[in-house]
């Protein structure tokens, strides 16, 4: 793994040992952050299931504000801190040694402007329990115009709602999918891309 662009660009990355965590590959994270680009730079950015600390990372090196780091695998942390000291990052972030669940009901220092949830693939009720909680608490958690993108299994079909997130945008590539979030009150339908 590397880093696609910005301030650290091409510099390595460790993934933890092991098939616990499964990191997003460099592609797929290349093709999130060319569609977050005009969103990205400042942003308050919330990385859920953080494993590596990949996207997170790469959030902080083009140019978000502050990136909040969840993840409770301690051999994972160990590696995303590694990650994070290896770059020289001792500021902009925060990591909640914590589960998801718990940290989405904690009251945010600043609401998020971009959120990332990569829960394994295996785990779909996660997506739902969790796509449904940031739902209920966007209006606490998340700014106005915040967005949130879920990777899944490209197989995996995400519902169109949750709470008031509704899906805007669905991405293709490979075997992956990444569906995207905003908070509305009004149905829209979704626009489909596919890369392969």
């Amino acid at each position: 793994m590397r880093i696609i662009a910005g301030t650290f660009r091409s510099r390595p990355l460790q993934a933890p040992p092991g098939l616990a965590t499964r990191p997003t590959s460099d592609r797929l994270r290349e093709t999130l952050f060319n569609v977050l680009a005009p969103r990205i730079r400042d942003a308050v950015f919330l990385d859920l299931y953080a494993g590596s600390g990949a996207v997170g990372i790469e959030a902080l090196s083009r140019g978000a504000a502050h990136v909040t780091f969840v993840e409770r695998t301690p051999a994972a942390i160990k590696i995303l801190r590694a990650n994070l000291a290896q770059l020289g990052i001792h500021a902009g972030f925060k990591i909640q040694e914590c589960s998801v669940s718990q940290s989405l009901r904690k009251p945010p220092t600043a609401p998020f402007n971009i959120v990332f949830l990569d829960p394994p693939y295996d785990a779909a009720a996660e997506y739902t329990t969790k796509l449904n909680l940031l739902g209920e608490v966007s209006n606490r958690a998340l700014a106005p115009d915040a967005i949130v993108i879920a990777e899944h299994r490209r197989k995996q079909t995400l519902n169109q709602h949750y709470g008031n997130l509704t899906r805007y945008r669905l991405l293709e590539q490979g075997e992956a999918a990444l569906s995207f979030y905003k908070a509305t009150e009004n149905s829209t339908a979704p626009a489909t891309t596919s890369e392969n």
